[in-house]
């Protein structure tokens, strides 16, 4: 069996990981979509490194873009085999897909007016609604912690990773003994959650396993847990909204992020803590998502679960207002009051936020406040940087605003939590393990952390590097 990289490689974004086995059949796990890496990101989404047409089966982590995001482009491409997740998952994917689609579709037409001007060829988007839809017909939904067969050889079992709702770490059992192979166990974490998250679930432990395939995304860094995310956020509208009297925006990921924020002033308003302004969420797709995860309260932690014995809609609280339509998204430019806005995407590189950080970052008196990983090359992270000047379509913004940030809100598991989702194997028995899904300075420090904890062989694979195992 071999193994190639051909996404979240030395990066964070655009997972993709391909198994070829001894007979020639190729599973792949995850399609993600890159985001956040500048000018490199198109091309990037547009070259593969393999043929989709060769690939046999595809396992899908959870519902995420940098996860799931290029899988319309993988089946117009040519691939005919079946896509497995669990039921979460594909409920969560099908909004996120289809919202990718009109995005692309919208940027595309917005780019080639100005090609158009400077007689450039146009671009194409990377798929269309259409493609979207043809792709969500390969999908089959397979509940955690049942074996199950994708092809000749190759069992697999979810286990809930504690993500976002619907999120799993895959564990394959591989027989290749009968092509003359070696017979194989193989986890690939997904996205490790966090143990003590407010909403979901405690990341299950997973079975032996002979090969890791393990995200790094935090691998260097301890979330505060000293201070909770409603105090955070309490003391953030407190300085946005009533000393400055401004608005507080919030770029926020429409799945796991939006509801976390949500949960959080719901708990301030039962606390009698929460300030008595407007709080929209301006993103159809975070409101469809919210739906999504209120259909699966089975996956939320015990805590939840008995707060909702009181508390039957734990998203929702006075002063909570959804915006719908681009005109009413526009319309919030034109009040002049203290407020806050949450909106998508979480990196600020695309959606309804990057339009209202343009209309707002030149006010000292407003905060754009992040809520959770950016890529360095991406707005977000430009922000976050420090840049006093950033460009926004095309135009030219001095920063006066407020930048700030939480990171201990992130949903990946910092080191802490990662090792300890490391903690049910033997590491005597982990023959390779694959660090994946990180910054490169980070996936470093993590390495040295796991070969203190008798990992012996730890590698960090380059983008497209191809690997035999046994």
């Amino acid at each position: 069996m071999k193994v190639a990289f051909h996404g979240a490689a030395r990066t964070v974004t655009g997972s993709k990981h391909l198994l070829t086995l001894k007979n020639g059949k190729k599973v792949l796990l995850d399609c993600g979509m890159f985001q956040g890496l500048g000018d490199d990101t198109d091309f990037l989404n547009r070259e593969f490194g393999f043929d989709p047409k060769e690939i046999d089966v595809m396992v899908l982590s959870h519902a995420h873009i940098d996860h799931s995001g290029l899988i319309p482009k993988l089946v117009k491409e040519g691939y005919t085999g079946r896509i497995y997740c669990t039921p979460a998952t594909k409920s969560l994917t099908e909004v996120l897909l289809k919202d990718s689609a009109e995005i692309q579709e919208s940027e595309v037409k917005y780019a080639n007016k100005s090609h158009s001007f400077n007689k450039k060829p146009d671009l194409q988007p990377l798929y269309n609604m259409e493609d979207a839809m043809k792709a969500l017909s390969h999908f089959s939904e397979v509940e955690y912690k049942t074996w199950f067969e994708i092809i000749e050889g190759v069992q697999v079992m979810f286990a809930d990773a504690g993500h976002i709702i619907g999120s799993a770490c895959v564990n394959l059992k591989i027989n290749e003994s009968k092509w003359g192979g070696q017979d194989s166990t193989l986890t690939f974490s997904g996205d490790v959650g966090r143990y003590r998250d407010i909403i979901l679930r405690s990341p299950d432990v997973f079975p032996q396993a002979d090969y890791i395939i393990m995200e790094s995304t935090y691998g260097n860094s301890l979330h505060d847990n000293n201070t909770t995310t409603p105090d955070m956020l309490l003391e953030w509208i407190e300085k946005a909204c009533l000393k400055k009297k401004g608005k507080l925006i919030m770029p926020a990921f429409s799945v796991g992020r939006t509801q976390e924020l949500l949960f959080s002033l719901n708990q301030l308003e039962l606390e009698n803590r929460l300030p008595n302004l407007n709080y929209f969420v301006d993103s159809p797709l975070s409101i469809k998502a919210t739906e999504i995860v209120k259909e699966y309260p089975q996956y939320f932690n015990n805590n939840i679960q008995k707060l909702m014995q009181k508390d039957n809609d734990p998203f929702a609280f006075k002063g909570l207002r959804y915006i719908q339509t681009v005109d009413q998204s526009k319309q919030l430019n034109y009040l002049d009051e203290p407020m806050v806005i949450i909106s998508a995407s979480g990196m600020a590189d695309a959606g309804r936020v990057k339009h209202h950080i343009s209309n707002n970052i030149e006010n000292s008196r407003n905060t754009i406040l992040f809520t959770g990983y950016c890529e360095p090359h991406s707005l977000g992270g430009r922000l976050i940087a420090g840049e006093k000047e950033v460009g926004i379509y095309g135009v030219k913004h001095e920063v006066h605003a407020e930048i700030g940030s939480i990171r201990s809100m992130s949903a990946h598991g910092d080191y802490d939590d990662l090792c300890q989702w490391l903690a049910c194997q033997d590491p005597r028995q982990v023959k390779k393990l694959f660090i994946v899904h990180g910054e490169y300075n980070v996936q470093l420090d993590f390495k040295q952390r796991l070969l203190k904890k008798d990992f012996h062989d730890v590698e960090i694979p380059e983008l497209h590097y191809e690997v035999g195992l046994g």
